[in-house]
């Protein structure tokens, strides 16, 4: 049975585009501008930090967060 949850690649996140299903204070569109590795290599990653396009504010969330369609779109509509 297909799922409704996109695939992702952490290590091909960078620079991915994703909208807000709920947009706050006019924010709807960002941008993955970071991926932020583990302190130890060996571990896998689980940090990006999102960048909102309008106001440049900057947050960080475990990348598996955006698999959630309730609250992320990916690119941009």
């Amino acid at each position: 049975m297909p799922s409704s949850t996109p695939r992702l690649n952490p290590a091909k996140l960078l620079r991915s585009k994703w909208t807000a299903a709920t947009p706050r204070n006019k924010e709807k569109h960002f941008m993955v501008t970071a991926v932020i590795a583990p302190e130890q290599p060996e571990l896998p990653i689980e940090l990006v930090t999102l960048e909102a396009v309008l106001t440049r504010r900057a947050f960080t969330l475990p990348w598996r967060e955006l698999q959630d369609s309730s609250r992320w779109l990916q690119g941009w509509r």
